[in-house]
């Protein structure tokens, strides 16, 4: 089934000694590439934090070079890597993503030796949420022969996928929901958790503060309907809790009508799913209503016109689920930022798509470190298969292993568990935290 990108307009903690619930392991979770799609029609143009402490300014070349690590020039015949993303299409603007593949490439080749100590040479081609033009860039990495395929954030994913797989190309993706790539056992690997943000997250959440109910506010499209009744509603329900739909149509300003029935029944644990203008509208009308219990949401749900918007005791306590710690002062946006200050151009780090593309093109490197000999198809697939467990590149605390263990049902996945921040008083994230992150057997 291919899933269709979310439209633009209007949508746009666990405690240290808390029981971990069992693993909510159903159908696939769904949306995380719609919902961070919808972070590119984010209002400001941000679909991060404001910058934290520490973060913002050019980094002096002593504390980047430090950064980069030391030099490990990659020499001899170029790996050619294909690279799709959705560009600038009709419904998201995706066109950075390109400036943070050659950044991060650049930096790969100068400090970490590249794949199998040769140059990565990237093959790009944009899709443009078309799912023909998907297939178009498919077929066209078959036929320019590349070693293997990264897709930051796609809303044809599956498009893509179809004719790479046929080839038996390994393809990486930074996100994914689309069932044919998730399921795959054999070439196909994707970097987040495809069940933890909307589904374990809101079932931890809600028993640890004792609630028997899960009631998720989303935007009124027949993709988020459709996978919040055949997926994630069962997964809350073989949980053991109630669960209840309030979708919104999208572009509403005033949420209030919808969400007065709060006032009269309790909904439990209130999930959003929606960009940040879509968040506004429910967050300001769950206050309007008098809800004062506990709310999660995804990372693009809160940007700076989130902050501007929503006071900032409506937003404190806010629990966010994010795939990379975007908008905090912390390893990997300290190593993001003195990439792409040395090698890039035009590149927002508060970007959640940013660390997102990072990570996928360093994550292919990383799980190739051991690779010699032929770089091929075939010896890119063994060799991330056969990687040992290692820290997930650009994303502080989460791990990453492809051996087809991570999520039960959906082999491709290479991640367990998620970031999870809790905002403060004035909206902005505190550290994140790894939730859900267990080893992954071997």
């Amino acid at each position: 089934m291919r899933h269709p990108a979310l439209p633009c307009p209007g949508l746009r903690r666990r405690r240290s000694g808390a029981r971990a619930p069992r693993r909510v392991l159903t159908a696939t979770a769904a949306l995380s590439v719609g919902v961070l799609l919808l972070a590119a029609c984010g209002s400001d143009g941000s679909d991060g934090a404001s910058p934290a402490a520490g973060s913002s300014g050019a980094a002096s070349a002593g504390s980047a070079a430090a950064e980069l690590g030391p030099a490990d020039e990659a020499k001899g015949t170029p790996v050619r890597i294909g690279m799709v993303s959705d560009g600038k299409g009709p419904v998201s603007d995706l066109a950075y993503e390109s400036r943070v593949a050659d950044a991060t490439v650049s930096w790969l080749n100068a400090h970490r030796g590249g794949i199998a100590g040769r140059p990565i040479r990237l093959v790009k081609c944009e899709a443009l949420a078309d799912p023909a033009k998907g297939t178009d860039c498919g077929n066209r990495m078959v036929e320019e022969k590349v070693a293997a395929v990264i897709v930051g954030s796609s809303s044809v994913g599956e498009s893509i996928w179809q004719p790479v797989h046929a080839a038996r190309i390994p393809m990486v993706f930074g996100n994914t929901s689309a069932p044919g790539p998730l399921a795959d056992p054999d070439t196909t690997f994707a970097l987040t958790d495809p069940n933890y943000g909307s589904i374990n997250l809101p079932v931890e959440q809600a028993r640890e503060k004792g609630l028997k109910k899960i009631t998720a506010v989303a935007v009124d499209v027949p993709t988020v309907t459709a996978y919040y009744k055949s997926a994630v509603g069962p997964a809350y329900r073989q949980a053991g809790l109630d669960f209840e739909l309030v979708p919104v149509p999208a572009g509403t300003a005033d949420m209030t009508p919808q969400l007065q029935r709060f006032t009269r029944s309790d909904p439990g644990l209130v999930t959003l799913l929606g960009s940040d203008s879509f968040c506004i509208s429910a967050l300001n009308g769950l206050k309007a209503v008098g809800f004062t219990g506990t709310v999660t949401a995804n990372v693009v749900c809160i940007t700076d016109s989130t902050r501007k918007s929503v006071p900032g005791s409506t937003l404190k306590g806010l629990s966010v689920s994010a795939p990379s710690p975007v908008g905090t002062d912390n390893p990997s946006s300290r190593l993001i930022k003195a990439v792409v200050d040395t090698y890039g151009h035009d590149i927002d780090i508060h970007r959640s798509g940013t660390f997102t593309m990072f990570i996928t093109v360093a994550a292919l490197q990383s799980a190739t470190e051991g690779l010699t000999g032929d770089v091929t198809p075939a010896s890119i697939t063994a060799a991330v298969k056969a990687m040992p467990e290692k820290d997930l590149p650009g994303a502080s605390g989460l791990k990453f292993r492809c051996n087809g263990k991570a999520v039960a049902r959906q082999p491709a996945a290479c991640v367990r568990g998620t970031l999870v921040t809790v905002l403060d008083g004035k909206g902005q994230p505190t550290p994140y935290k790894p939730v859900g992150v267990t080893p992954i057997e071997g």
